[in-house]
């Protein structure tokens, strides 16, 4: 019984990972829009970030979900329940990436865009060639945690039928009535998949380490 309960709980798994793929790169490209916005755009634009930042975190993320599938997935769209809900999580993650990565953005300092500029470079040179490669890295460990969140923030799309491994658990729980075993195999794959980010971010984190910030 264990190993057909984990049989058809892992195939989920598969689900899972490919919902993460697209929810968080799409979250990073919408974060980083949005914190090079909130640092070095103008007092409007810097506005409506902040704002977008505030709603994103202020509200519980299955409830962000449902409002931004509904909106996804509507007629002019017509996305399937996987990408409606893949895309919703990315754009609720990409609050909590915004923040993160501002925050690198100005752990660089401000002394480097001045003496960037004072050789010649332009603004967007000085924040693509100077700034950035050194807030990415910076970013890394931090980001590690959201990508955490977002693996397991992944398991809401369920709500929407999507068969990940949560809603695999859930089916088999509601037919064989042993829901500790099938809740318990779920948890179990959850921990293995965010150990394997969490140390693959790590490692990433030590290859990529700035000297001068140990």
């Amino acid at each position: 019984m264990l190993s057909n309960f984990f049989s058809y709980i892992i195939q989920g798994t598969a689900i899972t990972i490919a919902v993460t793929l697209i929810a968080l790169p799409f979250g990073l490209i919408l974060g980083l829009s949005m914190a090079l916005v909130h640092t070095y755009g103008g007092k409007i634009l810097n506005r409506l970030a902040a704002i977008f930042s505030l709603l994103m975190r202020g509200v519980p993320p299955i409830v962000l979900l449902f409002i931004l599938y509904f909106m996804l997935s509507s007629r002019s769209f017509n996305l399937s329940p996987f990408w409606a809900g893949s895309l919703s999580l990315g754009i609720v993650s990409s609050a909590y990436q915004m923040e993160i990565l501002r925050g690198a953005l100005l752990a660089v300092g401000g002394g480097q865009m001045t003496a960037a500029r004072a050789i010649g470079m332009s603004r967007l040179q000085a924040i693509q060639n100077i700034i950035l490669p050194q807030a990415l890295r910076l970013a890394i460990p931090p980001w590690s945690n959201e990508a955490s969140i977002v693996l397991k923030d992944s398991s809401l799309v369920y709500a929407l039928g999507v068969p990940e491994i949560l809603r695999r658990a859930q089916q088999l729980s509601a037919t064989t009535q042993q829901p500790f075993l099938a809740y318990g195999i779920a948890a179990l794959i959850y921990f293995v998949l965010v150990f394997a980010t969490n140390r693959a971010l790590d490692y990433l984190a030590e290859r990529t380490k700035l000297p001068t910030h140990p």
